[in-house]
């Protein structure tokens, strides 16, 4: 039986009716619905139905009537034949790869959108979809933290993905935006577990810089820390420096700086979030327990691995007890919970910004650079740098509706 595909594009001011109305006229000339989009961009519709329809008297009648009823309902309708040759065409599309490309800003500005969307073009990527993740922003009220995302669904063949994201990068940093890229699998809709860095990251602080200025030795451990969060030194080296900086400093004033820490801008809103949603949450820290276990109860977090300070007599010995959590251990770590939560560590995600968060976060299904220094922003899958870390519910696919749905 021969048969004819036309794809349907409708548009026009949106109104309650409009899908039923098109489809009753295809219903009654029993037309096989084969693709339906839908977009609506301030109550103006987009609407697109390829079907296939019995060629003759029933294929002109069911346009005619089409065009019949989207007169009496207001909107215009165009019609566009489609081969066979190129409905197979695009069939055979659905085996290209996937990905996923989150762009994020304070505010997005059409340069931005255009220079990633021009990568896209120059590499022969088809883009499926673009949804705008963050809520409409007013022009009239100020916003109290700005906040914009755009998710681009794209497909096609990706020969070199390291050259791809590069140009990402580069453009990030002269744009002042953030563009995430992953591979849309089946493990990046079914992660379960996130795991944070403690200091730069969950809180706008690095605790051992606050104990050394209550001991009077800031600027010498300042020194030494960022050293080690710029990777120019061993870790371990410089936590053991830093320990033996702080003897002697008294545990009351641990008490003052963890009821003190600064919580970063949208951590609270992130893992309330996640917990909504069903994820477990981690502290993985070159930090120490005393102030893990602080921000565990203040933002209900899962789990806490980190360095146990040795405290006697009420004062710091300068050691430490167990094994330095440093960048090796975290990713230890990551891969110990993945495995006890019975998961793929496809289905993890880790966030920090030190040169000792790099194992986990390459570890990890996604990784995170969040606010990170130069070296691990060049070296991580992705970043966040111009927003807050709830940012991260974006690179998850999440929509503010869904945020704040959970939060009333």
């Amino acid at each position: 039986m021969a048969t004819d595909i036309f794809l349907l594009n409708i548009s026009g001011q949106d109104k309650p009716g409009l899908t039923s109305g098109l489809t009753s006229v295809l219903a009654k000339y029993d037309a096989k619905i084969l693709d339906i989009g839908q977009a609506n961009i301030h109550d103006t519709l987009s609407l697109g139905m390829m079907f296939e329809i019995k060629s003759g008297k029933k294929s002109a009648a069911v346009l005619k009537d089409l065009l019949f009823k989207a007169y009496e309902l207001g909107i215009t309708a165009k019609f566009t034949p489609i081969s066979l040759e190129n409905y197979e065409h695009w069939v055979n599309m659905q085996g290209k790869d996937r990905y996923i490309v989150t762009i994020l800003g304070e505010k997005l500005k059409a340069e931005q959108i255009s220079e990633v969307t021009k990568i896209i073009s120059e590499k022969n990527l088809n883009i499926d979809s673009i949804k705008r993740l963050t809520g409409r922003t007013s022009l009239v009220k100020e916003e109290e933290y700005p906040r914009a995302s755009i998710q681009l669904s794209i497909r096609g063949q990706l020969k070199d993905k390291s050259e791809f994201t590069s140009r990402f990068m580069e453009i990030s940093k002269e744009l002042d935006v953030d563009i995430a890229f992953q591979e849309d699998t089946m493990f990046r809709r079914n992660r379960r577990l996130v795991c944070f860095d403690m200091d730069s990251t969950l809180i706008q602080t690095e605790v051992i810089d606050e104990l050394a200025e209550r001991a009077g030795v800031g600027e010498e451990v300042r020194a030494i820390t960022e050293s080690a969060m710029q990777g120019e030194i061993d870790f371990n080296e410089s936590f053991e420096k830093r320990m033996k900086l702080l003897k002697g400093l008294s545990e009351d004033v641990l008490k003052e700086v963890a009821e003190n820490l600064p919580i970063t801008k949208g951590a609270k809103r992130l893992v309330d979030t996640l917990h909504n949603y069903g994820y477990k949450t981690a502290i993985l820290s070159g930090g120490f327990t005393y102030f893990g276990h602080y921000l565990q109860e203040k933002l209900d977090i899962d789990f806490v691995y980190a360095n146990q300070l040795e405290i006697k007599d009420g004062k710091l010995t300068g050691h430490y007890l167990g094994d330095i959590v440093n960048g090796t251990k975290k990713a230890e770590y990551l891969q110990k919970l993945a495995d006890n939560m019975g998961i793929d560590i496809g289905q993890t995600i880790a966030v920090g910004d030190g040169a000792n968060d790099l194992e986990m976060l390459n570890l990890a299904g996604l990784g995170i650079a969040f606010h990170a220094k130069p070296k691990v922003k060049d070296n991580a899958q992705n970043s966040i740098s111009s927003i807050g870390l709830d940012g991260v519910l974006y690179l998850l696919g999440y929509h503010d509706r869904h945020i704040d749905l959970m939060d009333s």
